[in-house]
């Protein structure tokens, strides 16, 4: 059975500009990423920095309105 895989990036060139605006995301709600492996956060702490993430992109959409 064929694996999908969600966390492919349509444009592979795009992958520094996300692990940028994660890292970013991450800062500001406190969570400190590391390059590479973070398994060792929390739920509670991956579900903040995945929320920021996407306010921050409801924000851009919003404002490109």
């Amino acid at each position: 059975m064929a694996r999908n895989n969600s966390n492919k990036l349509v444009n592979p060139n795009a992958r520094e500009a996300m692990d940028k605006f994660k890292m970013e995301a991450a800062s500001e709600v406190g969570v400190n990423l590391k390059q590479g492996y973070n398994g060792d956060l929390t739920s509670k702490q991956a579900g903040s920095v995945g929320g920021q993430m996407v306010k921050k992109m409801i924000e851009a959409y919003e404002n490109s309105l």
